[in-house]
């Protein structure tokens, strides 16, 4: 059984539902399957330290299970055009792993949400991708053929999905966990077909 890790970093709760529905989308696909990891916020002030597993959510991810996945979907809320310090925090200690290319070659795709509708989600999706390209892996978005994609009034892009909450917090709209389950299936089908290439 092939596995997508989905990993991300969620303040209000509203990239944990995106993650949650893009693993909806990931075992939708046959012979695979999906995994939910966080990561710790951090602090500006000292090096802060959490237990090894959270109050709620799900556990912190780890290097072992970036090492073991075969594909990998990477969410973050937009911080000024670019992803929450708490996830570039985690990425920034993955050296061990693009020393081996432990992440060569696999599937990987970026997805972020934000109460601004201009906000940067773009800008933050394309910076996700930075160290994504430097580990060598394989990245994908969505394709123009996604019908949600077209209707969207809120957020959506070819780059990955997104969600535009507003002022008020709105939740995600139908058009919206639409693109998250189907960038869910494209990464499961796409790492399958890495996996099968590879044999």
């Amino acid at each position: 059984m092939a596995e997508i890790l989905v990993l991300y970093y969620s303040r209000s709760g509203t990239t944990a539902a995106m993650a949650n529905h893009i693993a909806r989308g990931v075992e939708e696909v046959p012979n695979i399957s999906a995994k939910l990891r966080t990561v710790p916020p951090i602090s500006a002030v000292c090096e802060a330290t959490e237990d090894p597993i959270p109050d709620s959510g799900p556990p912190y991810a780890t290097l072992d299970d970036l090492k073991k996945c075969d594909g990998l979907a990477l969410g973050s809320p937009t911080h000024f055009g670019n992803m929450a310090a708490a996830l570039k925090y985690f990425l920034d200690n993955t050296s061990e792993l693009w020393f081996s290319g432990a992440l060569t070659g696999k599937p990987a795709g970026v997805f972020t949400s934000t109460s601004s509708m201009h906000g940067g989600q773009e800008a933050t999706l394309l910076s996700m991708m930075l160290p994504l390209l430097h580990h060598g892996m394989v990245l994908i978005g969505l394709p123009s053929t996604e019908p949600a994609l077209h209707q969207t009034t809120t957020g959506g892009t070819p780059y990955g999905p997104s969600h535009h909450s507003g002022a008020e917090s709105q939740g995600l709209s139908e058009d919206e966990k639409s693109l998250c389950r189907a960038f869910g299936a494209r990464l499961g089908r796409t790492a399958l077909a890495l996996i099968s290439a590879r044999e």
